[in-house]
Parts: C-alpha cells; sequence; structure tokens
C-alpha cells in the first residue's frame, strides 16, 4: 500500500488569492459609499447615478468574487517523491 500524506487543501497560494479577491470585494464596496443627502428633500443625481457607483464598483465586486472563487477550486500540485 502506498503511504498517502494527508494534506490540507489550502497552500500559501490560495491564501494569496483569497486575500486578493477580498481586497477587491472591499475596493468594489469602498466605492459604493457615499451620496448621502443632509437635507430629505435633497436629491443629487450625478453624485447617486455616477459612473463609479453604476458601473465600476459591480465589476470589481464580480470580480473579487470570480478571484476567491478561483482560490478556493483551485487544486494544488502534487509533488512525485
Amino acid at each position: 500500500m502506498e503511504d498517502k500524506k494527508s494534506q490540507f487543501g489550502f497552500q500559501p497560494e490560495n491564501y494569496k488569492l483569497l486575500l486578493i479577491g477580498l481586497a477587491i470585494n472591499i475596493l468594489g464596496f469602498l466605492l459604493m459609499i457615499g451620496g448621502a443627502a443632509t437635507e430629505a428633500n435633497e436629491f443629487n443625481e450625478s453624485e447617486l447615478f455616477s459612473m463609479r457607483r453604476i458601473t465600476i464598483a459591480p465589476m470589481l465586486i464580480v470580480a473579487g468574487y470570480i478571484v476567491i472563487l478561483y482560490a478556493i477550486m483551485k487544486k494544488n500540485k502534487v509533488k512525485k517523491d
């Protein structure tokens, strides 16, 4: 019988990719923050519907989730002795 050594699923490379994906997600959510009105009857359309909030931030969030998913699903290279 072969002696198979039990290995943990994540390697340091997986953790690096996971942290990169998390940082991209946080950046996307931070880009969505803001636009609060100081008065109840105030509405600033240009700030609320800016390119940053409507297009760039959601794309960064989706990209972050894709990187996180890749980090979780990435297989480790098996070393042959």
